[in-house]
């Protein structure tokens, strides 16, 4: 369905540029895409970025993957809300991708994504850790 912002692995080699044209030649709506290199992604997950995080099973992890690099990086963590009732922390950025905690505190959820594009001044796309984990192996052949 159009709209769900789902993940795509192209295996061919292909320059960003030609892969971008020809996935908007093909869709019916105007889009905005955000491309990744395989590369990139496999050396995000290597780094583990969660590890000395929060293990608190209400806790989710994230990464937003920027459509630019941002202009200026504010310091880190940044907390929305502020301070010890946060449902969404930034813990780190390298390159296009923003990493992120999550967490339900009350009935309200703030979507990290929103928080991302906010605070970094950048447009994104937020996917679950898991979700990487899963490219990875596909990228893997795993």
């Amino acid at each position: 369905m159009w709209g769900q912002r789902e993940p795509y692995v192209v295996r061919k080699t292909i320059g960003q540029a030609a892969l971008r044209a020809e996935i908007l030649r093909r869709l019916p709506v105007k889009a905005e895409l955000m491309i990744c290199r395989s590369r990139d992604v496999l050396d995000l997950a290597s780094r583990q970025r969660f590890q000395d995080e929060h293990s608190d099973k209400d806790v989710k992890r994230y990464v937003s993957v920027l459509a630019n690099r941002p202009r200026t990086l504010p310091p880190l963590p940044i907390d929305q809300p502020a301070g010890e009732d946060w449902q969404v922390k930034i813990i780190g950025v390298t390159g296009r991708f923003a990493v992120s905690l999550a967490r339900r505190l009350g009935r309200k959820l703030v979507y990290p994504n929103e928080v991302v594009e906010k605070q970094l001044g950048v447009s994104a796309t937020t996917r679950n850790w898991n979700t990487i984990l899963a490219i990875c192996k596909v990228l893997k052949g795993t």
